[in-house]
């Protein structure tokens, strides 16, 4: 696989979900299959993460960089899609993790593709775009491509918008609202500005703290102005970051019975959850025709169903 393959690969598939809670309701769901846009099965390069590294990885191999860089926690997707896409395309890659040593899937699947994890205490963790922590890295390690903590930059919003217009082009019907799950806050800034106000965004925050939208207001400063209309709801993070309820696991289970899709509990569980409860609310209008973007992020999750 090609670095060119990655920037231009096919459609991830659209699919209609039939469900008699939905339609009963007069409300159409769609799962934009986001997941399956992958390089390989259950690939942590998919989704949104494939989404965001497209246009800088492409930039780092321009800029004649050799290794990567990046931040996240010790459940982080991206830290993961980043030592995946390190192994796929010849980078080496460095991963500074929040907090103190632990062993998971994710971090266990990043060091098997060759990520070198550098784990610091959450004190120093806040400070990781300091120049002279940068500088201390770069000594260590050597010069790096920086990519910073859940792959959100303005580069990255190309990746994103693009995915907006994906969809738009794919959809039988115009969609009403298109709906994601929000960590970083890039892919949802991205979508924004992609939609051009075809479409209400709707985000669900799987963050305590209700600073999402504030985070999406400043990130979308460093866009052109949008007209899209768009929305986050902050109470569907069962707990916080990484955090679960006995209510989310059932849910993951009745929804795999279901659909046969896998959801997995840290981002896109948490938005199909808020989607059914919205609608058992009387969320979206009768003929409402809703698209939830299913983001990837398998790669600990799919054989546990």
């Amino acid at each position: 696989m090609t670095l060119q393959e990655l920037q231009n690969p096919p459609a991830s598939p659209l699919q209609r979900l039939h469900d008699e809670r939905w339609e009963e309701r007069g409300v159409a769901l769609w799962v934009k299959r986001d997941d399956l846009l992958a390089p390989a099965p259950n690939d942590p390069l998919c989704g949104n993460k494939w989404r965001k590294l497209q246009a800088n990885l492409l930039q780092a191999q321009e800029e004649g960089f050799e290794q990567l860089l990046t931040f996240g926690g010790a459940f982080s997707n991206h830290l993961a899609a980043v030592a995946s896409a390190g192994r796929h395309f010849g980078f080496e890659t460095i991963g500074i993790v929040r907090g103190e040593p632990v062993n998971n899937p994710t971090l266990a699947k990043a060091q098997a593709d060759g990520m070198k994890l550098h784990f610091v205490d959450r004190t120093t963790y806040r400070n990781k775009t300091a120049p002279n922590f940068l500088q201390s890295l770069y000594k260590e390690y050597g010069p790096a491509y920086v990519l910073p903590e859940g792959g959100t930059n303005t580069t990255a919003f190309t990746g994103c918008a693009n995915l907006a217009k994906e969809t738009l082009t794919q959809s039988p019907a115009l969609p009403t609202h298109i709906a994601v799950a929000c960590g970083t806050g890039g892919t949802a800034t991205g979508l924004i500005g992609g939609l051009n106000g075809a479409s209400t965004l709707l985000g669900v925050s799987v963050l305590k703290g209700n600073f999402m939208q504030k985070t999406i207001q400043t990130l979308l400063t460093e866009l052109p102005p949008s007209p899209t209309v768009w929305e986050v709801h902050e109470n569907y993070h069962h707990g916080g970051y990484a955090r679960r309820s006995k209510s989310l696991d059932e849910f993951i289970q009745s929804f795999y019975q279901k659909h046969e899709i896998v959801l997995e509990p840290i981002y896109t569980a948490k938005l199909f959850f808020a989607l059914y409860d919205l609608l058992e609310k009387g969320y979206f209008p009768k003929n409402s025709k809703v698209v939830a973007i299913h983001t990837g992020g398998l790669q600990a999750y799919a054989c546990s169903v």
